[in-house]
């Protein structure tokens, strides 16, 4: 039971891995949007939207409705975006520290 609740939460982690599905989720923040919609704000190309929404709408971290001619994406779970921020301020401590390390050791160097 455990090893399989590993394996679930990788698997979600390895969807997280994507520069480009990152930049989806981020622009799917505040609302629902088109294909369209998010070729236009991502600068993707329609394909590569479509293909990267069809992956994350299969492991639910959006889903999809339909209206007339038109299916308009959205993230399932706002803590899906609160992980993304999360991870993302984790990589901003880790270049504040980096930072101040060089900064350390060029001060040693400069002697």
């Amino acid at each position: 039971m455990e090893e399989r609740l590993y394996e679930l939460h990788a698997s979600v982690c390895k969807i997280m891995a994507s520069p480009k599905r990152l930049k989806l989720i981020n622009t799917l923040r505040d609302k629902e949007m088109t294909v369209g919609e998010l070729v236009h704000l991502t600068g993707m190309g329609k394909v590569n939207v479509s293909q990267h929404l069809a992956v994350l709408r299969e492991k639910g971290i959006v889903t999809a409705r339909r209206d007339g001619m038109h299916i308009y994406y959205k993230l399932a779970n706002p803590k899906v975006l609160q992980a993304c921020e999360l991870m993302r301020e984790v990589l901003f401590d880790q270049f504040s520290e980096q930072r101040q390390v060089l900064e350390r050791a060029k001060k040693v160097f400069e002697r």
